[in-house]
């Protein structure tokens, strides 16, 4: 144990947990419950609000407000930041994405709650409630992310900055087991996971890259095998333990939308942090690391590039390198 530790984070870690159980349990009784299909209303991100995503997002929200360990939250799910209950305030900051891959609920295909954690930065003692302010930090500065991913098992794969551990939930005993120590993702792969939908709307560096990629040459190992789920949290879990590099670059389909799909907050720099912990990358398609990324808004987006060492790289030079 660190010597400084006070036990913190591992209350929060903690907290967490709790709430996703209360999650997995209603994801799996979500075809009898009348929980499937959509809520109604749309989020900030302009998409369709799931029933699950309401349920999950106010789940956390309840569990977290009151724990002691955090200062404000963010959710994808809202606009603005989410104020800790009065005489709850902690030292950390929470922002989650309380469903990630919501858009598959209704077909049964893993979806999951990703989160990341950071110190707070303000200590003004007359406003004791977190700020904005203490949200927008650097992937970098993470003391800890994560994600808990619904499926065949549930499991709850986490960093603290040492080293990536899983953990899979026994539901005959509600408690979560270390079923995968110390993780590391494949130095190389042959798989890539990417929405080629969009093919026709990427850069043309991205295009060749995707082409090179499925090209038949032995030597090199291609072509590559294609394994794309649609639900981040699957794609990325299962390149984190088989190998294999997970696109999401930018298009020029939506004006609106200049920078990419993904998250920084919620999605991208969480999944950052775990990526480098386990000996991978993760950049934006112009080569910034995804870590160093300075956020300027709660729902900023980028472009990601994430998964095998190898695959990045390769990436970097055949795209980045050639322009």
């Amino acid at each position: 144990m660190h010597p400084e530790a006070t036990g913190d984070l591992s209350g929060l870690l903690s907290e967490l947990i709790v709430a996703a159980k209360t999650i997995n349990a209603e994801v799996n009784m979500a075809g009898l419950a009348d929980i499937l299909g959509m809520a109604g209303k749309t989020n900030i991100q302009g998409e369709h609000v799931q029933k699950l995503d309401e349920l999950a997002n106010n789940t956390i929200k309840r569990r977290m407000a009151r724990c002691g360990y955090i200062c404000v939250m963010t959710s994808e799910e809202e606009a603005d930041i989410i104020p800790v209950a009065e005489g709850s305030v902690g030292k950390y900051t929470l922002a989650f994405d309380p469903l990630d891959g919501s858009s598959n609920i209704d077909v049964n295909v893993n979806i999951g709650t990703i989160f990341s954690i950071h110190r707070r930065k303000s200590t003004n003692d007359l406003t004791p409630q977190g700020e904005e302010a203490d949200l927008l930090q650097k992937g970098r500065d993470q003391v800890a992310a994560g994600y808990i991913i619904y499926g065949s098992s549930t499991m709850m794969v986490f960093t603290t900055g040492e080293g990536v551990h899983g953990f899979t939930l026994d539901p005959s005993v509600g408690e979560f087991y270390l079923s995968h120590p110390d993780i590391k993702i494949p130095e190389r792969s042959k798989y890539f996971s990417v929405n080629e939908g969009n093919y026709n709307f990427w850069s043309s560096e991205v295009r060749r890259f995707v082409d090179y990629l499925k090209e038949n040459d032995k030597e090199t190992g291609r072509p590559y095998n294609a394994r794309y789920i649609g639900s981040l949290v699957a794609d990325f879990h299962r390149n984190l333990i088989a190998g294999g590099i997970f696109l999401y670059p930018r298009d020029n389909r939506n004006p609106a939308k200049p920078h990419g799909k993904l998250r920084l907050l919620y999605e991208a720099a969480p999944l950052a942090f775990l990526v480098e912990q386990a000996g991978g990358r993760a950049i934006t398609d112009d080569g910034m690391n995804i870590m160093d990324i300075e956020p300027t808004s709660l729902h900023q987006r980028v472009p990601l590039v994430i998964g095998c060492r190898h695959e990045v790289d390769m990436f970097e030079e055949f795209v980045i390198g050639t322009r």
